[in-house]
């Protein structure tokens, strides 16, 4: 088993803390696992005895009647209320099963699962924890429903650190395999190449799609696919709604409006398939409404969506990168500066703007820079910021890390993801 070392460092700091603990990401990235294992062995290593730990998971039948928050609430405090000298955990996995229901002996009002999650947070024995696999099923905006009283703990795909730890072998030969079949952790225990490509393959027909389809009430899910395909090709490229609805409509000889396409993706986007980065003005100091950069949140169900026939280096390596920054717990967006010299006035991007509280970097993704061309584009964009934040190229093809005589340092692929460079 993989030590999601990083998540449960996050859990432990967060134990009593009076708030919620909320733990989101993509289903089967292993939530369940860092809450229902690694969290409760470290309870059990920590002196604490299993009745004292309360589980739930909702997706199986045995719990269905705990789908009611109500029936849930009343369970729970019959529990902590009984032995009220006693500290419990409660432990809920996929929340988002859970249904709006009508309080009767309350006035007949209309409760979710936030309002007796924030009722249950009230019980000074009790500390609470659940997982969710959609933004929308637990809320976009977790801060506001749970009243300002929860820690999120976003929980991804593995990372190629983890994924290494488990593989280990050649480090450029596990990458391979992590750049075509991704970090969902039931990768790891699949030995063929057809068994994990058929994986990846049922998993988003069987799982996902049928998740954002049935949550959102989704009438075209042609259109939704057509959508899907579109993002996968599209990763690292700049795109927009317009862009995506003009390509579907040329394809499906249908005026297609650009406002739905918009609507899908953002629910594409709550289910955390993928994410967004915005461009960033880095002199203008502000952001563009379009076009944006659209990465997916794991590669391998990227390369299945488009049965393994687009498997373009660069760009893969480029939502990498973007997926570790990110989990990291790095602000990232698409800079963008502007080259005035010749009487030009044309808009060059740095792929990364990446933010650490008052600290800032810059970082180009470059697969191979052995042409002068490819060598002067990636580090004009760089010298073009005029400032004095560290600026980084991120390259597949040096064995080494150095700086240049611009102070940029060149950064080598799989030092980057292993964690052998500081970055600030």
């Amino acid at each position: 088993m993989v030590k999601r070392n990083r998540y449960l460092e996050k859990l432990t700091r967060s134990m009593w803390n009076g708030e919620i603990k909320v733990i989101t990401g993509i289903r089967r990235c292993g939530k369940s696992v860092l809450l229902f294992e690694l969290f409760a062995e470290y309870l059990h290593e920590s002196g604490v005895d299993e009745n004292s730990i309360i589980k739930i998971e909702l997706d199986k039948r045995r719990n269905y009647k705990f789908r009611n928050p109500i029936v849930l609430c009343e369970y729970i405090e019959s529990i902590v209320q009984t032995n009220s000298n006693k500290q419990f955990y409660l432990l809920i996995d996929e929340v988002q099963f859970t249904q709006k229901v009508v309080d009767k002996e309350n006035g007949g009002i209309e409760v979710t699962i936030y309002d007796l999650l924030n009722e249950l947070n009230g019980y000074k024995n009790l500390d609470v924890y659940v997982t969710g696999s959609n933004s929308k099923g637990l809320s976009s905006d977790i801060a506001t429903e749970f009243r300002g009283r929860a820690t999120q703990i976003h929980v991804y795909p593995l990372s190629f650190s983890e994924y290494y730890s488990a593989v280990v072998g050649e480090e450029r030969a596990a990458l391979a395999q992590y750049m075509l079949y991704g970090g969902l952790p039931h990768i790891l225990s699949l030995q063929t190449e057809s068994d994990k490509k058929e994986y990846l393959l049922s998993l988003y027909k069987e799982l996902y799609i049928k998740d954002i389809v049935e949550r959102n009430g989704i009438e075209r899910e042609d259109i939704l696919n057509g959508i899907l395909d579109m993002l996968a090709s599209q990763i690292s490229s700049l795109t927009n709604p317009t862009n995506v609805a003009n390509s579907i409509s040329s394809m499906t000889k249908e005026k297609i409006n650009s406002a739905l396409v918009s609507s899908y993706i953002q629910h594409i986007e709550n289910a955390f398939l993928i994410s967004t980065a915005k461009r960033y003005d880095v002199k203008g100091k502000s952001y563009f409404n379009y076009p944006n950069k659209y990465y997916y949140t794991d590669l391998g169900l990227r390369n299945a969506r488009l049965n393994y026939r687009q498997y373009d280096e660069g760009h893969i390596m480029e939502n990498i990168i973007y997926n570790e920054l990110v989990l990291r717990g790095y602000s990232v967006d698409v800079g963008v500066v502007v080259d005035r010299t010749k009487g030009q006035n044309a808009q060059k991007e740095i792929d990364f703007v990446v933010n650490s509280a008052d600290k800032r970097i810059y970082i180009q993704s470059a697969l191979r820079m052995s042409e002068d061309e490819k060598v002067t584009a990636e580090l004009k964009s760089l010298l073009l910021a005029k400032d004095f934040f560290k600026k980084i190229i991120i390259r597949m093809d040096i064995p080494h890390n150095f700086y240049d005589e611009n102070g940029i340092f060149h950064c080598n692929l799989i030092d980057f993801l292993l964690e052998r460079v500081e970055l600030f």
